[in-house]
């Protein structure tokens, strides 16, 4: 095993000519460095110098060890300095709400590189959940709904939408615009049962008369595309999702829409102001979403 400041004595000598020069370079004693390099010698197997009275000077094999012994010090210092930079970042605490697409956060962090102006964290969770967060200096900003009236936080609107069926682009009523609930009497449904309209969802297909069989109740909103593209079912999910192999016709009546937006804690309210690229990042790519 070669210990790093073994590297630093050899690199000593190189630069400053002689043994009591690299010693004073390096803030040890003569003796100190020549037993530091007589102890390299042995690990490495071979003579690094040739001494004299005025100079020493690198054998083939001390030049030949020259080079990697420069590769590995810069790697030293490159993994301190990444460090360091880590540890002086800011950090960013960012909420996100459970039925945001995971696609238009994903997009916004790969093009947005936070790792190189913040320290981001990154924290999912219901509506409840998010705000709790909030409340408790758990997390600086959230991806989340607004515009519900509650009143404790800032908050801007990034986007307002409706929300339409998903259901398999092969099914036989995937060509139609707009479908009825009287259409989908026979249908087999898909449950999102984290979504923030599912108690108007549920009321608005039994006012009508519609209780279709369920195949599938999930929290987990790619894993209902994957099943709606496999033919399992369908849903009603929020206008912003997309899936291939999946289809959104309007739901004829149904009306409800949400807000999504940022709200923030007291403490970083400046990020509303002045947001990091990571947040303005993913708001376009919301936007990417209407193209």
């Amino acid at each position: 095993m070669l210990d790093r400041y073994l590297l630093r004595y050899f690199a000593a000598v190189v630069d400053h000519g002689n043994f009591s020069r690299a010693a004073a370079a390096c803030g040890v004693s003569q003796p100190t460095l020549s037993v530091g390099i007589a102890k390299l010698e042995r690990t490495v197997g071979h003579p690094l110098f040739v001494r004299s009275n005025q100079r020493v000077e690198l054998t083939d094999a001390g030049a030949r060890f020259l080079v990697h012994a420069r590769r590995i010090e810069r790697e030293f210092n490159a993994a301190a300095d990444a460090m360091r930079v880590s540890v002086d970042l800011p950090s960013l605490r960012l909420g996100v709400l459970t039925s945001v697409p995971g696609l238009v956060v994903a997009r916004g962090i790969a093009q947005s590189r936070p790792g190189e102006r913040h320290r981001l964290e990154l924290v999912y969770g219901s509506e409840r959940e998010i705000v709790s967060h909030l409340a408790k200096g758990r997390i600086d900003v959230a991806l989340t709904l607004v515009g519900r009236g509650a009143g404790r936080f800032m908050e801007r609107v990034v986007r307002t939408e409706g929300y339409r069926l998903a259901i398999h682009d092969d099914h036989p009523l995937a060509d139609e615009a707009e479908l009825s609930p009287e259409q989908l009497a026979s249908e087999v449904m898909i449950v999102r049962r984290h979504c923030e309209a599912l108690a108007e969802t549920s009321r608005f297909f039994t006012e009508r008369g519609v209780r279709p069989h369920f195949a599938l109740r999930s929290t987990n909103d790619e894993r209902v595309l994957q099943m709606i593209s496999a033919g399992l079912g369908m849903t009603v999910m929020p206008e912003c999702y997309r899936h291939e192999g999946v289809r959104r016709p309007r739901l004829t009546g149904f009306t409800a829409q949400r807000s999504i937006g940022w709200i923030a804690a007291h403490h970083a309210e400046h990020l509303l102001a002045e947001p990091p690229p990571i947040m303005t990042m993913i708001e376009a790519a919301f936007g990417d979403l209407d193209t």
